[in-house]
């Protein structure tokens, strides 16, 4: 049984690595799509659109702008001198946002501690303008305490801020470490998905079943490539995270790795149901694609799970990606152990079991 099992994994690999065109998909894609990913996708700002309207041109008013001016998440464009102005250039999408300084700043600054100032921001991308907006918090709240200092009042409440786990707030922290198991499941699931396709449309389905094998031990010869191939991604992918990006890994490589096998059980087991379904690789390739986008959307990938509605919500426990993607960052950025990360192993478990009988039940009634 393990020599035909063992055939059929050499066949199976032999399959996939000699086409070029497969050995292109395995190492090409992954390759570009997380050099892209870690530094295309970002939720931090650098040069910011920052147009300027000081009404007052006070010593106040020209250091508060310089604040803004010499920080690195901004870049002045545009030195506004009339209200009429400020429309256009917003309209236009010159100027992300506009810093607005009264008249009478310098002088209510000094009289009372406090001035009037208005920021107006684009927000037609409401993400960006709450990051921006969080930027101008933060320069704001250093600027306050420094004219406190210097006006011989008594600072203002000042609210000190600790990030754990992302001291920083390195969004790419964040993002890679995702990526691990975003391009994890789509090689695994593109290799497994065409398996039995790929016989059926070669016709070499019907060679497969005049063999001694049984059922479960071509079920078994089809599953192990995908397996071996998922794990060899998976670690390529977190040393360019680890040693390229820098991303730290604070955890066991023991919880990442069982957590990472238990992962490609579940994309094995989806994969295989797919390609019993599928009669021409073109079919196979659909129906892993079809699983692939709205298993990354309902993963917290992106966006968090807990702000989706309540009936999605519960939709994203049948998803084995949302269980990986938090054993990722637990372990790369928590420093999760085993015993912390088992509330997401055991569903990822149940998966795996009820995917690969599922296909293995699909496969038998398949094959006569």
């Amino acid at each position: 049984m393990l020599r035909r099992i063992l055939a059929l994994t050499i066949k199976e690999l032999l399959a996939v690595l000699r086409d070029p065109r497969s050995r292109f998909v395995l190492i090409g894609p992954p390759l570009i799509q997380i050099i892209v990913f870690g530094y295309a996708a970002s939720f931090d700002l650098n040069q910011v659109a920052l147009g300027i309207y000081d009404e007052d041109n006070s010593t106040w008013s020209r250091e508060l702008v310089t604040a803004f001016t010499g920080a690195p998440a901004f870049e002045e464009v545009a030195r506004i001198h009339r209200d009429n102005e400020v429309e256009d250039l917003i309209e236009r999408k010159q100027v992300l946002l506009i810093l607005h300084v009264a008249p009478d700043f310098g002088k209510t600054l000094e009289a009372s501690g406090s001035g009037r100032l208005q920021v107006i921001i684009d927000g037609r991308n409401s993400n960006t303008a709450m990051v921006a907006l969080g930027y101008i918090n933060r320069i704001l709240a250093d600027l306050n305490r420094d004219w406190a200092a210097q006006l011989g009042r008594t600072a203002p409440a000042r609210l000190q801020i600790r990030a754990r786990y992302n001291p920083n707030l390195v969004s790419r922290w964040f993002i890679v470490p995702g990526i691990v198991g975003l391009l994890t499941l789509v090689v695994t699931m593109v290799v497994t998905s065409l398996s039995v396709a790929r016989e059926r449309e070669f016709g070499t389905f019907d060679q497969l079943l005049v063999t001694p094998m049984t059922p479960l031990e071509i079920l078994l010869g089809k599953s192990i490539p995908g397996f071996l191939i998922g794990t060899i991604e998976a670690t390529f992918i977190i040393l360019i995270a680890v040693f390229w990006f820098e991303v730290p890994l604070q955890g066991s490589l023991l919880a990442l790795y069982l957590g990472l096998w238990l992962f490609l059980l579940s994309a094995v087991g989806i994969g295989l149901m797919i390609s019993s379904l599928s009669v021409t690789q073109q079919q196979a390739l659909l129906g892993g694609f079809m699983f692939l986008v709205p298993a990354v959307i309902l993963s917290g990938f992106a966006t968090p799970i807990a702000n989706m509605s309540p009936a999605i919500q519960y939709l994203t426990y049948l998803n084995p990606m949302r269980y990986f993607i938090i054993i990722l960052r637990g372990v790369f950025l928590e420093g999760a152990t085993v015993s912390m990360l088992w509330p997401q192993y055991w569903p990822m478990v149940l998966i795996g079991i009820l995917s690969l009988t599922l296909a293995a039940w699909l496969f038998r009634n398949r094959m006569y």
